[in-house]
């Protein structure tokens, strides 16, 4: 099951607040009551519009009413291309709510920074309140998964030392298209593509620690709340994106997640 966040054209008389829905066929809307991770996956039924994928604009599927929590090095070729060693551990860092931007949203390309690459990853959507999740209860916990761009002020990261400010300007968090709640994460192959051209491009099977492994090891830091999302690192092959870039993160059987970078201001 697809869920996407969207809004709908003001000709649907739908309003102008953003609404769930189901996506059927990769085309059809069905319009859920509210948002499924709170109030459940319940379709509106008394409603009679016919509403496409085309008619409305897509949003980010998932507004993290907390945190974005962040795996670091967690491709062994990405850690090689930071001039780092494989972790014995994961690395956890976080990116705030704010930084979270949809599907086709433009990324601002902050005044402090010269440099800002894209990062491919997959996402967790967490679909309830957990802490201390042990590696075989994992699905009890997951609501989906979604594509991720774990945008980097990179020039500001190794001026600062760690990674706070260079990874958490608005915008620097696109997530999307939609979350698919049936998605298995296996070795499916994970790319980036800026201006058309591939720039990452691993399987999700390379991951130094797994997605067990990963939960179970961020709530025994931190409990996580419905809505949290973990972003489980990125492969090698990031790179400096060019003023006005437009930049594509895929996954294989989840989607293409698009947006542009704008022009570094002057």
């Amino acid at each position: 099951m697809k869920i996407i966040r969207f809004t709908a054209p003001a000709d649907k008389g739908l309003g102008s607040d953003p609404l769930f829905g189901i996506l059927e066929n990769d085309d059809s809307i069905k319009i859920l009551k509210g948002d499924p991770i709170y109030a459940g996956v319940n379709p509106v039924t008394n409603l009679e519009v016919n509403l496409k994928l085309a008619d409305v604009r897509l949003l980010a599927p998932v507004i993290p009413r907390s945190k974005v929590v962040c795996i670091g090095k967690n491709y062994a070729d990405h850690a090689a291309e930071m001039d780092s060693q494989v972790p014995t551990s994961p690395i956890i860092f976080i990116k705030p709510n704010t930084s979270v931007i949809g599907p086709n949203d433009v990324i601002n390309w902050p005044m402090m920074s010269k440099r800002i690459d894209h990062e491919a990853e997959l996402a967790i959507v967490i679909g309830r309140i957990c802490k201390s999740v042990p590696a075989e209860k994992i699905n009890d916990v997951i609501f989906g998964y979604t594509i991720a761009n774990d945008v980097t002020a990179r020039d500001l990261q190794k001026i600062d030392g760690q990674w706070t400010r260079a990874k958490g300007f608005d915008g620097f968090c696109p997530l999307g298209p939609w979350i698919d709640t049936e998605f298995k994460p296996a070795s499916q192959r994970i790319l980036a593509r800026v201006n058309g051209e591939v720039k990452q491009s691993d399987e999700l099977s390379n991951m130094v620690f797994k997605i067990p492994q990963i939960i179970e090891f961020v709530t025994e830091a931190m409990t996580l709340l419905p809505g949290d999302v973990i972003l489980t690192g990125t492969p090698a092959g990031i790179s400096a994106m060019p003023e006005n870039a437009s930049v594509e993160i895929e996954i294989e059987g989840l989607g293409v997640l698009k947006n542009k970078l704008s022009n570094q201001p002057k």
